[in-house]
């Protein structure tokens, strides 16, 4: 990827998530990168492959993040925790692309979302692998992977909503109060039956 691309693409991010994808012209993308419009139509097409590239940037680096993890030799408790933290690191230090990641990936074209979709199913199938393996070794409760990687990724991605930077908690002492709701639930005596 060509520097001016990348800073089309992070630009576009951006704009995306301040005005939303529809709100957004080629110009806008343009001006912030100070392009005249007929120049940036040199690096890129249109504003839904602008879209596409902003979404496979986004699943490219969490995938990148989150299959090292999966590949690893730790417990399955130590994978989950730190896929967890490595994912909210990212949709709170990177929230651009989280925000489009998330938002506006409804607003790509049919043949565009076709693509996209196998891109993302391919990450969800690491929470789905992450829990799967727990179950399987018997560190997790014999339960349905796709539900549980449904509901993890749920509560994560739910964090663009509220989530402020500077705010009471950092992105991994969330992930650390999240791994334990999962892991552990809400019981006092959850641990405790555990280990008698």
């Amino acid at each position: 990827m060509t520097m001016q691309r990348d800073e089309i693409i992070l630009s576009a991010a951006q704009i995306f998530r301040e005005k939303g994808f529809h709100a957004t012209s080629m110009q806008d993308i343009a001006d912030s990168v100070e392009l005249q419009k007929a120049s940036l139509y040199h690096h890129i097409s249109s504003k839904q492959e602008i879209l596409l590239a902003v979404l496979d940037r986004a699943l490219d680096v969490l995938i990148e993040d989150i299959e090292p993890i999966v590949d690893s030799d730790l417990p399955p408790e130590e994978k989950l925790r730190l896929a967890m933290t490595r994912y909210i690191e990212r949709v709170t230090g990177s929230a651009d692309l989280a925000a489009v990641l998330l938002l506006e990936h409804r607003s790509l074209e049919p043949q565009l979302r076709a693509r996209h979709i196998s891109r993302r199913d391919r990450f969800e199938d690491l929470w789905r692998q992450l829990v799967r393996e727990g179950v399987e070794q018997g560190d997790f409760r014999p339960m349905d992977p796709s539900v549980v990687a449904f509901a993890l990724l749920g509560v994560q991605n739910w964090l663009i909503t509220w989530y402020r930077e500077g705010g009471r908690l950092s992105g991994s002492q969330l992930a650390d109060q999240f791994a334990e709701i999962f892991l552990h639930g809400l019981s006092t005596n959850s641990r405790g039956s555990e280990r008698a």
